[in-house]
């Protein structure tokens, strides 16, 4: 056989010596590696287990200690004799709970302290036309032009050109005014010529507060949006509670949105349930139909109904009003409907008032906002033009700013 041949075998078989013994040595290699890192994460997932263990044994024990307390403690309870109250007394820890979890209810302020702040609030607010009047009439020999005066203020007041020429040609004729002028006099006969404007001898009581009042007795809150109209309901209800007073409102004003919870609200913070309905834009007269009849049915003293105060039109007005009317005398006679009034909006606000009077009837009138008006003069006007009681005034922001209308304190506060 050639040399070169036999060389060539040789080193073939060297190679694939090599060759082999490599593979051996590789697969032996990463079989080891496999084998350690095999042992690493048995490790690692016995530890991982043995801490659960643990923590599971020590959470075991922690609860049979827990439990060993307890029966410790009863035991001693039960070993307690009977005569003695600790044993007999529950534990006051769920009282205490219920009570926090209970909101708590206000206590409005009485009627009579209302009243006691009508003059102060009114002296300090804008209704500057009675001390207007007062410095023009104290002037010595009042002249032609201090009559024009006179009548000015008045008019810019919003008492109306009737009762401002009446007033003005009843201080042209009082002695006490004429000729040398004592302050005090003057004073006198401005109050008494005021206080026959605004009227003295109306019966301003709401007809629930009246004897032989109706139970419940039914008032509709009627007015245009913007003039304090729900607000004024929610403060009525707390008027009516402060006099002992078991109330209902029912949120008939479905046309506004957050009407309902607004008037929720109010309720809610003096104990005063609300009807309402569970949709926005339902049946304003299905509300109050609902409402007049749950009133009924737990014979609360009085029910008060929101309602919308959108003016779209005077016929739509009349006939959503007049339905709502209807439908709550199937249950209830209505006993009053007071027209809330914004008292800064003055004569503009005359002719929705007179819009409201025919669709429904009123029986009173709330002036909100009169505190911030220098239109003080709109209770002689709106009397006038209405023939209607001024029966509440809104004086703040407050809660409990709705107080029943007292003339005296009125003329007292505007001449102050």
């Amino acid at each position: 056989m050639d040399t070169n041949v036999i060389i060539a075998i040789v080193v073939v078989v060297v190679i694939a010596a090599l060759l082999a013994i490599g593979g051996w040595w590789f697969g032996k290699s990463r079989k080891s590696a496999v084998d350690k890192s095999t042992e690493a994460a048995k490790a690692k997932a016995d530890a991982r287990l043995a801490t659960e263990k643990s923590a599971a044994q020590s959470a075991a024990a922690s609860a049979e200690n827990a439990e060993k307390t307890k029966e410790t403690a009863e035991s001693a309870t039960s070993s307690a004799t009977p005569e003695s109250p600790v044993a007999t007394e529950p534990t006051p820890v769920g009282s205490a709970v219920t009570e926090s979890a209970t909101p708590a209810v206000e206590t409005p302020e009485a009627a009579g302290t209302r009243m006691q702040r009508l003059k102060a609030r009114l002296s300090k607010s804008g209704n500057p036309f009675g001390r207007a009047l007062f410095n023009i009439l104290a002037k010595d020999q009042l002249s032609e032009s201090d009559w024009e005066d006179v009548e000015d203020t008045l008019l810019l007041a919003d008492v109306g050109a009737e009762a401002s020429e009446q007033l003005v040609e009843e201080l042209r004729n009082d002695a006490r005014i004429a000729g040398q002028s004592d302050p005090a006099e003057v004073r006198a006969a401005l109050k008494d010529k005021l206080l026959k404007l605004v009227g003295t001898d109306t019966d301003r009581r709401l007809n629930a507060d009246k004897e032989g009042a109706n139970k419940p007795s039914v008032i509709i809150m009627v007015g245009v949006n913007g003039t304090g109209k729900t607000t004024t309901a929610g403060k009525l209800s707390r008027l009516l509670v402060s006099e002992g007073k078991q109330v209902m409102l029912g949120a008939a004003d479905t046309f506004r949105a957050a009407a309902a919870d607004q008037l929720e609200t109010w309720g809610a913070k003096v104990g005063v349930p609300v009807v309402r309905s569970d949709k926005d834009g339902a049946d304003p007269a299905s509300v109050a139909f609902e409402a007049s009849a749950k009133a009924k049915e737990e014979n609360v003293d009085v029910l008060i109904i929101d309602t919308a105060g959108r003016l779209q039109n005077k016929a739509n007005l009349m006939d959503e009003l007049g339905k709502i009317r209807r439908v709550t005398e199937k249950n209830l006679p209505v006993d009053e409907v007071l027209l809330v009034l914004d008292a800064t909006t003055g004569q503009n606000g005359m002719t929705q008032a007179k819009v409201f009077a025919e669709a429904i009837g009123i029986t009173g009138v709330v002036l909100s906002k009169l505190d911030g008006s220098a239109k003080g003069g709109i209770v002689i006007s709106v009397q006038k033009e209405l023939g209607v009681p001024v029966k509440l005034v809104g004086l703040g922001e407050g809660p409990d700013d709705l107080a029943p209308f007292d003339p005296e304190g009125f003329v007292d506060g505007i001449l102050a």
